[in-house]
C-alpha cells in the first residue's frame, strides 16, 4: 500500500520560510518522479515543482521560481519543499504526488497523492 505523508505546513508571515516534507512508503521510491502541487480555496490544483527519479532534474512553476527549492532523498524515501520569501498568494493546501517515470506538470499524470498540508501566509 503506497502512502505519501506531508508535514511541515503552518502559519507564517509574508517574507518568512517553511520547509515541507513528504515521506513515502510502499513503493520503490527511486523509480518514481515526485511532484508538489497546491490548491487554494476555490481554485484548481496547480503545479508547483517536480523532481525526476534520476539525474536530479527539477522543474518549477513560474510563480515559485527563485523562492522555492525542491529536493529528494532517495535513501530516506522523502522529498522536501523549501519555501522562502513566502507571499500571501502562496496560501494553499500543499500536496506531494508520485508517478512512475519522469516528472510531469499535470496533476492527472500522477498515480499517488498525500493528504496535503496547509500553508497559510499572513500579510
Amino acid at each position: 500500500q503506497v502512502q505519501l505523508v506531508e508535514s511541515g505546513g503552518g502559519l507564517v508571515q509574508a517574507g518568512g520560510s517553511l520547509r515541507l516534507s513528504c515521506a513515502a512508503s510502499g513503493l520503490t521510491f527511486s523509480s518514481y518522479a515526485m511532484g508538489w502541487f497546491r490548491q487554494a480555496p476555490g481554485k484548481e490544483r496547480e503545479f508547483v515543482a517536480a523532481l525526476n527519479w534520476i539525474g536530479g532534474s527539477t522543474f518549477y512553476a513560474e510563480p515559485v521560481k527563485g523562492r522555492f527549492t525542491a529536493s529528494r532523498d532517495n535513501a530516506k524515501s522523502a522529498v522536501y519543499l523549501q519555501m522562502n520569501s513566502l507571499k500571501p498568494e502562496d496560501t494553499a493546501v500543499y500536496y506531494c504526488a508520485a508517478r512512475l517515470g519522469s516528472g510531469a506538470l499535470k496533476a492527472d499524470a500522477y498515480d499517488y497523492w498525500g493528504q496535503g498540508t496547509q500553508v497559510t501566509v499572513s500579510s
